[in-house]
């Protein structure tokens, strides 16, 4: 038997959902939701909420899907609505604290130990930095924004953001420091 692709290429995908066909949107949902919700994941520690902002962040995508110009990485597009969507999530929720207090006030960590650094591990590292520390370190290292574009997201200053990823990576390298010395047993 031979299985016929409903759809050939994803532009002609994109096509169909814009022009509300709802069989179109869902493809383009399951397509793009786990990657998205890693994304969101990545600002947003509770995975409840993280779902609740991806969902958010695709009404909007659906919405605004015919200003897409089939320029440049759909997936690109869509990243870019759902990083804007997990800023506004965090601003509502005033969980965005640009001060240099947290840094000091913020040492104990609430993750488990491990001495094998694998991506759920790495994620716990990050959720643990002070949010704005968080969001600067998240959009700089991973989504690779540069720092006058950080700034302008966040509504901070360039100096903020680069400050706050200096903080960030030498919490991270702290922290990991703590754990190859309680790794290896030389407490």
């Amino acid at each position: 038997m031979k299985i016929i692709p409903f759809y050939k290429n994803e532009k002609q995908l994109i096509k169909k959902a814009i022009s509300g066909n709802g069989d179109a949107q869902h493809r383009l949902y399951g397509k793009y939701a786990p990657k998205m919700l890693s994304v969101c994941r990545q600002y947003i520690k509770d995975v409840h909420f993280a779902e609740d902002v991806m969902v958010q962040g695709f009404v909007k995508m659906f919405h605004h899907l015919h200003t897409f110009k089939f320029q440049g990485s759909f997936e690109g597009w869509v990243r870019r609505i759902m990083v804007r969507e997990c800023i506004s999530y965090l601003r509502k929720r005033q969980f965005v604290v640009y001060d240099d207090e947290v840094f000091e006030n913020n040492q104990s960590n609430g993750f488990e130990i491990t001495t094998d650094l694998d991506t759920e591990h790495i994620q716990q590292l990050i959720d643990a930095l002070p949010q704005g520390y968080k969001m600067v370190f998240v959009l700089y290292a991973v989504e690779g924004y540069k720092h006058n574009e950080i700034a302008e997201m966040l509504s901070i200053s360039e100096s903020t953001s680069k400050s706050q990823l200096f903080k960030a990576r030498k919490m991270l390298q702290e922290n990991l420091k703590k754990q190859n010395i309680i790794g290896y047993g030389t407490r």
